[in-house]
């Protein structure tokens, strides 16, 4: 077998050119979370691909290893210069039992309760289900991404429900109002323990149709007061275009006009978020507490945005779980989008991924607490 590959890989150039094109497009991808997305634009959609390109690297290894050519030591050196960049994606850390001292968090998107289910019944249904997974779940801290709620009366009742579930109206809020149907899009944060201030942290990119916010709250528990920051940056919002939402180009537009149209919504999406980020960190290091940040980043660990926070905070899911941890289980395949990060002065323990699929997001659960 050794030999059959040797006689192949022995003159062959194309094959060499595709591995220097693969080692050249995972180095871009190394780049991608230390260049801000506004000084190469390209930068972000090989960070995004980075699942793709390990892939057809360590195929390239596998394929020189058997020829027994140099080039295997090529590839282990480009795969090498990644580093522990190749550890943000996966995880292999002991998960501790909760502790029952500790202040335990949910966030989860909840795709606005499937509000807008054809079937109200379902709808119904679906925003039960959500509400029975957080009675189970007993947070301290609930944290709502694509949070919807209508001003009383309505049909489709929800703030009502969560201050039941959370057993007090400790309650912070950020949302878009429209008038005429009474709704309310945002996120929210609710709290079975005091929140002793709170308030927002402001986005610039902020545009007419995106509901995308950041808010934060003090939260005391056992005399230990916590800074939560609940976010939800900017969306790529694909299903505003209805050619992309399903899967297919109109004649009229023909099928480079809507990749083109998805690269400028992904493009934008890149530049606002690495905006919003820098935003919330700069809001961070003004914190009197210790912070736990927590949310929908819609970006991958190989991103600019989760790189700022990265940089001087530790990821939950790294520190205490194993595996991939993919969150994101809607259409696009865009792995772990939420996370739970939190000061180094914290420890964490019952980090859980949610399993039910009741939203295109999973929800994440931790428990954090003073280091000793």
């Amino acid at each position: 077998m050794a030999n059959l590959f040797q006689r192949i890989f022995r003159f062959s150039s194309v094959f060499k050119m595709a591995s220097l094109i693969s080692f050249g497009a995972i180095i871009l991808c190394y780049l991608s979370p230390f260049i801000h997305p506004k000084t190469l634009s390209i930068l972000p959609f090989f960070g995004l691909m980075y699942p793709v390109l390990l892939g057809i690297n360590l195929a390239w290894l596998l394929i020189w290893s058997l020829a027994r050519s140099k080039w295997a030591v090529y590839t282990l050196i480009v795969l090498g210069l990644g580093g522990k960049m190749h550890f943000r994606s996966l995880a292999f850390s002991n998960n501790p039992t909760a502790d029952s001292n500790g202040l335990k968090l949910l966030t989860y998107n909840v795709r606005l309760f499937d509000l807008f289910n054809p079937s109200f019944t379902e709808a119904v249904k679906h925003r039960n289900e959500i509400f029975a997974y957080i009675r189970r779940t007993n947070p301290d801290v609930l944290c709502l991404q694509e949070y919807y709620r209508q001003d009383k009366p309505t049909d489709f009742e929800v703030v009502d429900s969560l201050f039941s579930i959370m057993g007090n109206r400790n309650y912070h809020e950020r949302s878009a109002h429209k008038r005429s149907t009474r709704q309310n899009y945002g996120i929210a944060m609710f709290s079975k323990f005091p929140i002793i201030a709170k308030g927002d942290v402001m986005f610039e990119s902020q545009g007419s149709s995106d509901f995308n916010y950041c808010i934060y709250a003090d939260i005391v528990k056992n005399q230990d007061t916590f800074r939560v920051y609940n976010v939800h940056l900017q969306s790529i919002r694909l299903h505003t275009d209805p050619h992309i939402e399903n899967g297919t180009a109109d004649e009229a537009l023909g099928n480079e006009r809507v990749i083109r149209n998805v690269f400028s919504k992904l493009r934008l999406a890149y530049l606002k978020r690495a905006e919003q980020a820098r935003r919330v960190v700069e809001h961070i290091k003004t914190s009197p507490y210790p912070v736990i940040v927590c949310g929908d980043f819609n970006d991958t660990p190989m991103s600019y945005t989760y790189n700022q926070f990265n940089r001087f905070l530790k990821d939950a899911f790294r520190q205490t779980s194993s595996g991939i941890g993919s969150t994101y289980i809607g259409r696009l395949p865009a792995g772990r989008i939420d996370y739970l990060f939190f000061a180094p002065t914290l420890t964490t323990s019952g980090f859980q991924i949610q399993r039910e699929e009741l939203s295109d997001h999973r929800a994440l659960v931790c428990t954090f607490s003073r280091a000793k």
